[in-house]
């Protein structure tokens, strides 16, 4: 499953299920093309944009709290960067169910 949530539910998804939590923070290249990409959506009006820069301020400051960190520079190198992780975090050895049995057929 795939998640898009503040830090809070990041938080109580890792009290619930911390061995199965994979989490990824992802930050703005710079608080100017945060502010860019905050007045574009919907032709927000000053007054959204200035609220919604204070609350990301507050979300940013609880990114060492995760797993990984993405600059979002490049949508298509951010997204090739989730990919990355959720194929590295697949290939665990914790997560791959059936393993020992596959390798004991191969001793």
């Amino acid at each position: 499953m795939l998640f898009d949530i503040d830090w809070q539910g990041t938080h109580q998804l890792k009290e619930n299920m911390r061995d199965d939590l994979v989490s990824i923070f992802i930050l703005p290249p710079s608080q100017d093309e945060l502010a860019r990409r905050s007045r574009s959506r919907a032709q927000n009006s000053d007054e959204v944009v200035a609220g919604r820069m204070a609350k990301a301020a507050d979300e940013i400051i609880h990114w060492p709290e995760y797993d990984y960190v993405i600059v979002n520079s490049d949508i298509d190198k951010t997204l090739a960067g989730i990919q990355a992780i959720l194929n590295a975090e697949r290939l665990k050895r914790k997560r791959q169910t059936g393993i020992s049995a596959f390798v004991g057929l191969l001793v």
